[in-house]
């Protein structure tokens, strides 16, 4: 099966785990989709120093930086599996 469909069929499953993932598992789903579909970074920082949320996003998207897109969806698909059991 080609990374790309495995990669679909896992951000599919992501959505129906038996068990919400914590904060720090999701802001890896997060950063690692991000990573798949767009690449680097490519937006500012969030400019309200209160945006905790959008902060973390930013930082775990950036640790991804340099990433090719195949290595985060195999990272992803690693991932979600893993969560699946």
């Amino acid at each position: 099966m080609a990374l790309q469909q495995q990669f679909e069929e896992a951000v599919a499953a992501s959505k129906t785990l038996a068990s919400k993932p914590d904060n720090d598992v999701l802001l890896q789903l997060y950063s690692l989709y991000k990573q798949a579909t767009e690449g680097d970074i490519n937006i500012e920082p969030p400019a309200n120093p209160f945006d905790f949320v959008g902060k973390a996003k930013f930082d775990a998207w950036t640790s991804l930086k340099g990433k090719t897109k195949d290595e985060a969806m195999q990272a992803y698909v690693d991932l979600v599996n893993k969560l699946k059991g």
